[in-house]
């Protein structure tokens, strides 16, 4: 099992910025990915951006590309979510998640590549007052 702890939510006025932080410990050497999603009251869990643990290749979902960053410290099993110019509607519970063979949620990231995450943190509240 891989554990994921976030940190670094919080509440921010609106085109501030937050940096959140994923540290992954047990079996991570099973990961070939991470991963943040979001989920905003009364709606679905959605993909927000994956770092390929290898290559470091990384994918947004089109609402954050230009304004969200992630990286990763392979030494410190830690990926990171630079935000900026945030936006109301960016205001969701942040979840970091693990990818890895036989994770159950998958993400097409392009026509040819997906993901498949599992083992996921236990959220940080992201709140962007307008």
């Amino acid at each position: 099992q891989v554990q994921l702890v976030e940190s670094g939510g919080g509440l921010v006025q609106a085109g501030g910025s937050l940096r959140l932080s994923c540290a992954a410990s047990g079996r991570t050497y099973s990961m070939y990915a991470m991963g943040w999603f979001r989920q905003a009251p009364g709606k679905e869990r959605e993909f927000v951006a994956a770092i390929s643990w290898n290559d470091g290749s990384t994918y947004y979902a089109d609402s954050v590309k230009g304004r969200f960053t992630i990286s990763r410290d392979n030494a410190k099993n830690t990926v990171y979510l630079q935000m900026s110019s945030l936006k109301p509607e960016d205001t969701a519970v942040y979840y970091c998640a693990a990818g890895k063979p036989g994770g159950t949620t998958i993400v097409y990231l392009t026509a040819k590549i997906r993901y498949a995450f599992g083992s996921w943190g236990q959220g940080t509240q992201v709140t962007v007052s307008s």
